[in-house]
């Protein structure tokens, strides 16, 4: 007996896990029988009893044995239905009552999506399902993914599918084989569902061809045109699981048999897919890598420095680790389609740092340790980053932006190293090594990695974190956040870190304004908190009242004007410098107040 024998779930997982986007989703009328709307059995017997009241019958305990006393024959869902109403508008509205939720059921919390709704939407989100085909009329589906902040490409005509983005660009496509409640071209009827269009077969019959398949809540009695697709497809490529409450029907049976499915036994589909969500969830974090397997890498990167024969490890080490960084980011989780959420940009955020940590930390301890020749190993991880982060094209713009985050980290983590090892050339080579940009002029490294955005008034995105709702300077105080666990990285153990990190958001602003002349600065330094003094972006220094003091004490020494000048800082001028101190002293007095 193996291991998975008596554990299909599990086995199922494995095999989502393993192929991401790779399984579609079929579900059929069960999946929303939790949300308390009716199946097409109970919408029949719900027909025969509003038929048989409305021809003066009395309240029945059985309408079925009542239908078949009186006409011999067994209720048909799609006679009955196309006995009451004659046209596609008439039955639209007659359905309508059945699905659309009513203020009282929103506040019982009926029909609207369950917990299965919610566990699939999750698989959505990370990027394991992307197909989702259903039977079903309802919008239960579609809520719960936006809940997720996920913009499905939903399909549920001829019309929608002609102008629909393609499959295989959709971060999720949700085909409505039935239609949609609210439209009247629904197919209800046995003649309407015994062909599909043409269009819509060519479409299934891909999907059920290139995808494998979990089928839930469907019985595979009913909808003659989905079985012909069923049987259609040959039986290849990856494997059909269905999902089944007690045995699985003769009609299921034939199709399951025909494609070789696995039979999953259930006890229902909300704790199915909570089940295989969560087993799916476990085994991705099993291979992020561990603080020990991180601490490795850091630790690695001291090793190399130590000696310049491990150069060439060195930089094989960092490759690897931007070749892993670089194939995770391109997941269709972080695509930068769908709409605005907080719970999407709360759920971004962690899972940028979780990828960028080990490569951030790294590039820390090359500033802590290194020697200046590594400065070039840095910035080419940066330009692969930023390069592939800009290449993707349109979406949302606070998705966009997002992307460039790693680099942000990785740039910050390597200035805060050399800030704290009070090594001013290479720091200042840093900042102001151009940033190559297609059909643009080139822009220094430090006014393209997201500096603007340190400035109080311009971080508003940032104040949608956790804990960060009222600060001034969002973006730079969860930076401190997340790099002061990294001390290790740095060396800097002590209660001193948060100094460095505001000694070089302060530094990188004075980098910033040495794209301005003498005179420009001097205005600013002079005159009312506007223009190019409103635009310094000096991070939370500049409200942190304490730690503004001792920097400016310091940034007035005269070891460390001489030892910033010799560096490049301020364009090697002391009125230059002088002026900067000015400036800023203006700017964090504004903030304080």
């Amino acid at each position: 007996m193996t291991l998975l024998q008596n554990d299909p779930i599990t086995q199922l997982a494995f095999s989502v896990y393993e192929n991401k986007g790779v399984f579609a989703v079929l579900l059929g009328s069960g999946l929303s029988r939790s949300a308390e709307i009716p199946t097409g059995w109970e919408i029949t017997l719900d027909l025969v009893r509003r038929v048989a009241m409305a021809q003066g019958a009395e309240e029945q305990s059985d309408w079925a044995r009542w239908y078949r006393d009186k006409t011999g024959q067994e209720p048909n869902y799609s006679a009955l239905l196309e006995g009451v109403a004659s046209s596609p508008e008439e039955r639209r509205a007659i359905l309508h009552r059945y699905i659309e939720p009513s203020v009282e059921d929103r506040e019982e919390g009926r029909k609207v999506p369950t917990k299965a709704h919610h566990a699939i939407a999750q698989l959505v989100h990370s990027g394991h399902i992307r197909v989702i085909i259903t039977t079903n009329f309802d919008r239960l589906m579609e809520n719960a993914l936006r809940e997720q902040g996920v913009e499905p490409t939903v399909v549920a005509s001829v019309d929608a599918l002609a102008g629909a983005e393609p499959l295989m660009h959709s971060r999720c496509y949700v085909l409505k084989l039935h239609g949609d409640y609210k439209d009247a071209r629904i197919l209800n009827t046995d003649q309407e569902l015994s062909a599909y269009p043409e269009s819509y077969d060519r479409l299934l019959d891909r999907i059920l061809d290139e995808h494998g398949l979990i089928v839930c809540g469907w019985s595979g009695e009913w909808d003659h045109a989905l079985r012909a697709a069923f049987l259609r497809a040959p039986n290849r490529r990856y494997p059909v699981y269905w999902s089944a409450r007690g045995s699985l029907g003769t009609g299921a049976t034939d199709l399951a048999t025909h494609r070789g499915a696995k039979v999953v036994p259930i006890s229902g589909a909300d704790e199915f897919f909570q089940t295989l969500q969560q087993r799916v969830e476990t085994l991705e974090q099993s291979q992020r890598q561990n603080p020990l397997s991180v601490e490795l890498l850091v630790n690695s990167t001291k090793r190399y420095l130590a000696k310049p024969e491990y150069r060439i490890q060195l930089d094989d080490l960092f490759s690897q680790e931007t070749e892993r960084l670089l194939a995770q980011l391109d997941d269709p989780s972080f695509a930068p389609h769908g709409q605005w959420s907080q719970a999407e940009f709360r759920s971004r955020v962690p899972r940028y740092e979780a990828l960028a940590e080990p490569l951030a930390r790294m590039a820390g301890a090359l500033g802590r340790w290194g020697d200046g020749n590594e400065l070039a190993l840095v910035l080419d991880v940066l330009k692969s980053i930023y390069r592939q982060a800009e290449k993707v094209g349109n979406g949302l713009t606070v998705w966009l932006g997002l992307r460039s985050y790693p680099a942000v980290m990785i740039f910050t983590a390597y200035g805060v190293g050399l800030t704290r090892s009070q090594r001013w050339q290479t720091l200042h080579e840093l900042l102001v090594t151009l940033w190559p940009r297609e059909y643009q002029e080139p822009r220094r490294v430090v006014s393209t990695l997201f500096l603007g955005s340190w400035k109080g008034e311009k971080n508003d995105v940032w104040q949608q974190l956790e804990g960060l709702e009222r600060r001034k300077t969002a973006l730079s105080d969860h930076l401190l956040d997340v790099m002061s666990s990294w001390r290790s990285s740095f060396a800097d153990v002590s209660s001193e870190f948060e100094l460095v990190f505001e000694r070089f958001e302060t530094l990188a602003a004075l980098a910033f304004l040495e794209e301005n002349d003498e005179a420009s600065l001097a205005h600013a330094a002079s005159n009312t908190p506007q223009g190019l003094f409103a635009r310094m972006p000096v991070g939370r220094a500049g409200w942190h009242e304490s730690s503004t003091t001792i920097l400016i004490q310091e940034l007035q020494s005269e070891a460390t004007i001489t030892a910033l000048l010799n560096a490049g800082f301020a364009k090697r001028s002391r009125r230059f410098l002088e002026l900067f101190v000015e400036s800023f002293k203006r700017y964090t007095a504004r903030m304080s107040w």
